[in-house]
């Protein structure tokens, strides 16, 4: 039986720092769950009385993102206090670079999330990703930094997204459909990286079957057929390989490391193609 625990997650911010590190954190231990007490966008001492007191109510790790010594010195002393740990999950990072650059921080809450360049790249990213997916709009594929293709449900759309919203990458997805030809434009894209996804043909069947139920369709169709998806999978492959695409197998990897392997695809990519242009 596992055992459940309180964890709080305290920021100046939007919060996603500290859930990213729980996340990973908690993935280390077997047996045990959690439940997530959030508080984003802490910037008064009101708000912070308010988590101290659930915090009271509630024990349990504190995971905090603040700037403010006024803030964080009652967080700390009630932790203290109540004996459970109290970790600011910045403060060795930002220390070890403040020496290194030999600069003061500046102590701005939500630093990141500055609105620059980069964030208005992410945004058109996100606009192009969701006006090119699942084969749309075609005739601009060429205005794309990388293309994924593959069979159905092996998540393009979702690492398209997240490709667009964490690098600022204009993704587009082509599903390959057995029997119907992909559009002439991808064959004639030497700027744009081309990536194949794949996955194991059981793991396909169970997403797809779930897909089905879920939308109250006959369950029993070539859809699901395990001989007709590794027909599928086969015929994809060596799509792939025809044209020497990168591959990558999803079967037994999130969404955020499939997106991270095809970064760096993207890369060597690019640092490929400068060194060819010398």
């Amino acid at each position: 039986m596992n055992e459940r625990f309180h964890i709080h997650l305290i920021s100046d911010s939007t919060g996603e720092t500290t859930l990213g590190v729980l996340k990973a954190s908690i993935a280390q231990f077997e047996g045990v769950e959690v439940q997530e007490h959030i508080w984003p966008m802490v910037r008064s001492t009101a708000q912070m009385e308010k988590v101290i007191q659930e915090i009271k109510e509630n024990p349990g790790p504190v995971i905090f993102t603040l700037v403010s010594a006024r803030l964080r010195q009652p967080l700390i002393e009630e932790c203290t206090r109540l004996n459970v740990p109290c970790v600011s999950v910045l403060d060795p990072v930002i220390e070890a670079m403040a020496h290194f650059f030999n600069r003061q921080t500046v102590n701005r809450p939500g630093g990141q999330h500055t609105l620059n360049a980069e964030y208005f790249d992410r945004i058109e990213a996100l606009h192009y990703v969701m006006a090119h997916d699942d084969g749309q709009a075609a005739q601009g594929v060429s205005e794309a930094d990388l293309v994924l293709v593959g069979v159905s449900r092996t998540s393009k759309t979702p690492t398209s997204i997240y490709l667009a919203n964490h690098y600022g990458l204009k993704t587009a997805n082509v599903p390959f459909v057995p029997g119907i030809t992909l559009p002439d434009a991808l064959f004639h894209l030497p700027e744009t990286l081309m990536v194949g996804l794949t996955a194991s043909a059981d793991r396909l069947v169970q997403i797809r079957r779930n897909r089905l139920l879920m939308l109250n369709q006959e369950p029993e169709t070539d859809y699901v057929d395990i001989e007709t998806v590794k027909a599928e999978i086969s015929q994809a492959r060596k799509l792939f390989s025809k044209n020497t695409w990168p591959v990558i197998d999803v079967t037994r990897r999130s969404i955020e490391e499939t997106a991270a392997a095809i970064y760096q695809l993207y890369i060597r990519f690019h640092e490929e193609k400068e060194t060819v242009d010398i």
